[in-house]
């Protein structure tokens, strides 16, 4: 399938959905071992608030013990981890990245599962919670990952998308650009040894949709309750959704 502008990542030279599942799948596959640290380094720690403040919100579902919980692009487990700690529900992540997957066994994350976020070996109707750090804007297809979601959420069931944003304060926003766009790249190649990967992630980011905007996104996707927050300045958006 083509790729159209918006509707999904578009890294340079993919020209269809398979190919830039491809690219991001590779590009992970060689980031896998530093991912951790530069997820600090590059965030100057931040990044484990934004996954604290993602699990505090929905701390409620994580407190039931019959509830089902499904971390998705779960790379390295970081969040995966953090959610299971936090309460007595059923966790288990999924990424379509090996080495990641790795990763997250190696933390003692236990109930791992290999597979496109587009496309879950699972039954609809089948978890109470969805989240996703910082994986959603590398989906090909978003409207796809949405009803994705959609489709394995119970009914009443909740989503947590955690992703980067736009700021909306325009001094804020060009000092941010300077740095996504000068600095982490460069430190981001140094520490991994991969200069395309993090020459991606922050135009990853330029092209994904803003808070506002991917909040319309989700409504027009079918659900029914739909709230974000802005973390950090912007940096970074907490999406709330809810299946009727």
């Amino acid at each position: 399938m083509a790729l159209q502008a918006g509707k999904g990542t578009t890294p340079k030279g993919a020209a269809t959905e398979e190919q830039a599942a491809r690219y991001v799948r590779g590009m992970f596959d060689q980031v896998a071992p530093r991912y951790d640290l530069l997820n600090h380094v590059l965030s100057f720690q931040i990044d484990k608030y934004w996954r604290r403040r993602t699990v505090g919100r929905v701390q409620a579902i994580l407190d039931r013990e019959d509830a089902r919980v499904l971390d998705l692009a779960c790379g390295t487990g970081d969040l995966t981890l953090a959610l299971t700690r936090a309460g007595r529900a059923r966790v288990t992540g999924s990424d379509f990245c090996h080495p990641m997957l790795t990763a997250a066994a190696a933390k003692n994350a236990r109930l791992l599962f290999e597979a496109d976020a587009l496309t879950l070996p699972v039954a609809s109707e089948s978890f109470d919670l969805v989240t996703c750090a910082f994986g959603f804007r590398n989906f090909v297809n978003y409207r796809r990952g949405m009803a994705e979601i959609l489709r394995v959420l119970k009914p009443g069931g909740t989503a947590a998308i955690l992703e980067f944003s736009t700021p909306p304060n325009r001094a804020f926003r060009a000092v941010y650009g300077f740095y996504s766009t000068q600095i982490l790249p460069r430190v981001g190649a140094l520490i991994s040894g991969s200069k395309d990967a993090y020459t991606y992630l922050p135009e990853s980011v330029r092209k994904f949709p803003e808070a506002a905007a991917l909040a319309e996104e989700f409504r027009e996707a079918g659900y029914a309750q739909v709230e974000y927050e802005l973390l950090t300045f912007g940096i970074v958006a907490l999406h709330l959704v809810r299946k009727a």
